[in-house]
């Protein structure tokens, strides 16, 4: 049973992994900018979509396997928190050239700004680090929610009840996950998921507002 849950903690938290969530997050925008805000050519949300992957995603894992392969990092999940350093910062650069071409491609204010959002989530990250273990995890996971919510409140639409539900139970989900591979407290769990919340949902839905 304890070699089940093992491997099902790590498989969520590999699939949940914060790098992931730009993704998953753009995705859901493209689908309900395209249906509702702005009908733009399906070839414009591809660009987005594939570019969200290979900026937010694959380049900062490509890094780590390269570091875990020169051996600066012991493993692939950076459990050793110094180490965690260089790559939040390559990760936050990459986020911020991401931020940059999502106005650019879509032309969609609202979009970039979650993505200035998670940049800054991701500073922050970064700076806490170096003193308490934040989830990273739950942050990613929080800052998606977190920009469901602005989306909706923005843009004077009802809540999304079925992706709401959905990712608070994954949010619990993956907070046992985490707990149950020792990698984090519970504290450090729920702060990292507020922490995204915030970041993506405040300013975002502050700064929108003015310009709507």
């Amino acid at each position: 049973m304890k070699r089940i849950l093992y491997i099902l903690s790590m498989g969520l938290s590999g699939v949940l992994h914060p790098l992931f969530m730009p993704t998953y997050g753009i995705i859901l925008f493209c689908y309900a900018f395209s249906s509702q805000q702005l009908p733009l050519p399906t070839a414009y949300w591809l660009v987005a979509c594939i570019g969200t992957f290979f900026m937010t995603a694959l380049i900062p894992l490509s890094l780590m396997v390269i570091r875990r392969l020169r051996g600066d990092i012991a493993d692939i999940s950076i459990s050793n928190a110094p180490e965690r350093t260089p790559i939040y910062l390559y990760t936050i650069i990459c986020y911020a050239f991401w931020s940059y071409f999502l106005f650019k491609v879509i032309h969609a204010p609202f979009v970039s700004l979650v993505g200035v959002g998670a940049t800054v989530a991701l500073v922050i990250v970064l700076l806490i680090n170096s003193h308490w273990k934040i989830s990273a995890h739950l942050t990613g996971l929080g800052g998606l929610f977190g920009g469901i919510l602005a989306y909706s409140f923005n843009y004077s639409l009802p809540l999304p009840v079925v992706a709401i539900s959905v990712i608070l139970f994954l949010a619990l989900l993956l907070m046992y996950a985490r707990l149950y591979l020792q990698a984090h407290t519970p504290l450090q769990v729920i702060a990292g998921f507020f922490l995204g919340i915030v970041m993506t949902f405040v300013p975002t839905y502050i700064i929108a507002s003015i310009h709507v």
